[in-house]
């Protein structure tokens, strides 16, 4: 009985319902967006990182976890790989760079990563092959960088950088394709350290230095992940100047990233709690609008019981059908988004999305439902003495 009264009033007052459940479509829209904008964000700061195939990275000491301040010679990485439990340890430098598309179309600003060519920090690829000498010029690029330029394996990129005052063009042959590997919110092109040490940007006074390669972080692959926080205490003990982190603790504290997705995500409950609040208040309208529809049933022997399950399903129901409605009009919408915008919509957090706004339904209406089980009968349909 109260899901026939549920579905009944709906049916007959279907404009208004199909219209709140557009209001709740828009709230959903809203927080779903704002969830893929915030995984989107932060794959793009932290996606190298959180993929390297090391278990710890390790910065210089006084820099506070800042890559880009971190200055580490080869003599560290020899010193890293020497102590119990170190399976394998690679330098990683970081650069900014520019490539140079052909037929006129706009440059791609890009990471340029220095890696030791088979060691932990040189991404797995898909197609292709690794990098294979420390002095090549070749480089693999990442998905990114593929979708956005359409270079493939075997095809030839040129990099641009400034050298002193003088801008320089370097060409590289692509060798192998990763997955996605953004960094600071660029696509990536990995190339071998001494190749890295030569075009990356830089100011040269008296000639180019032919010194050692300074790496700003050193990725460390460990025999026993389980050990891996005393592998990082040994290293910091026995190695000066040294302070080893695992890879959650590194991209967390690259600049930028924790206030961005606390900013995010508190846009994200904002959202949530708007909508219990309009929810909650249409369904409010909606309860004083029929008090005397309410009495009446009650009248004719309707318990408690069959009124607040009647309400409780049309607020379900009604907001099911515009979560639906909102998570089927953001697919459609993000079919059409150009590659360059970074929203991603991960499994994870659109479930979680979607769970949260349709919890939020019955949460927001329990104020009706509470109204219209407190109807009195005969004051309701105007009789009372």
């Amino acid at each position: 009985m109260a899901g026939y009264l549920a579905l009944k009033e709906i049916w007959r007052m279907r404009g208004r319902y199909i219209l709140f459940s557009s209001v709740i479509a828009l709230i959903t829209m809203l927080v779903l967006f704002v969830a893929a904008l915030a995984e989107g964000l932060g794959a793009g700061n932290r996606e190298y990182l959180q993929k390297l195939n090391g278990d710890l990275i390790v910065y210089q000491s006084n820099v506070d976890l800042n890559i880009g301040a971190s200055q580490l010679g080869a003599t560290v990485s020899a010193e890293v790989r020497r102590l119990p439990g170190v399976v394998a340890a690679g330098p990683i430098g970081f650069a900014n760079a520019t490539l140079v598309l052909p037929d006129g179309r706009k440059p791609l600003g890009v990471a340029l990563i220095g890696v030791l060519p088979g060691q932990p920090g040189e991404p797995p690829v898909t197609t292709g092959t690794g990098l294979r000498n420390r002095r090549d010029n070749e480089a693999i690029i990442d998905r990114q960088v593929a979708l956005r330029t359409g270079l493939r394996a075997g095809d030839t990129l040129t990099v641009k950088s400034i050298q002193g005052a003088k801008e320089q063009y370097y060409p590289l042959k692509v060798v192998g394709v990763s997955d996605n590997r953004q960094y600071s919110l660029q696509p990536s092109v990995i190339v071998p350290d001494r190749t890295w040490d030569e075009i990356r940007s830089q100011a040269i006074v008296g000639g180019k230095p032919d010194g050692e390669f300074v790496a700003n972080v050193i990725a460390v692959k460990v025999e026993d992940p389980r050990y891996s926080a005393e592998v990082a205490k040994a290293i910091g003990s026995n190695i000066r100047d040294v302070v080893a982190v695992d890879r959650v603790t590194a991209y967390e504290a690259t600049p930028g990233y924790s206030a961005q997705q606390s900013t995010l995500n508190t846009q994200k409950y904002f959202a949530l709690i708007i909508g219990v609040l309009v929810i909650g208040g249409f369904f409010q309208i909606l309860t004083l609008q029929k008090v005397a529809q309410i009495g009446m049933l009650k009248a004719i022997g309707a318990p408690n019981l069959t009124v607040g399950l009647a309400a409780i399903i049309q607020i379900i129901c009604v907001t099911a059908a515009g979560v639906g409605m909102g998570a089927a009009a953001t697919l459609l919408l993000s079919l059409g988004f150009p590659k360059t915008i970074p929203i991603v919509f991960s499994a994870d957090a659109v479930l979680t999305a979607i769970l949260s706004l349709l919890l939020i339904g019955p949460i927001g209406g329990l104020v009706s439902v509470r109204y219209a089980l407190k109807v009195e009968p005969l004051t309701a349909l105007g009789l009372a003495s």
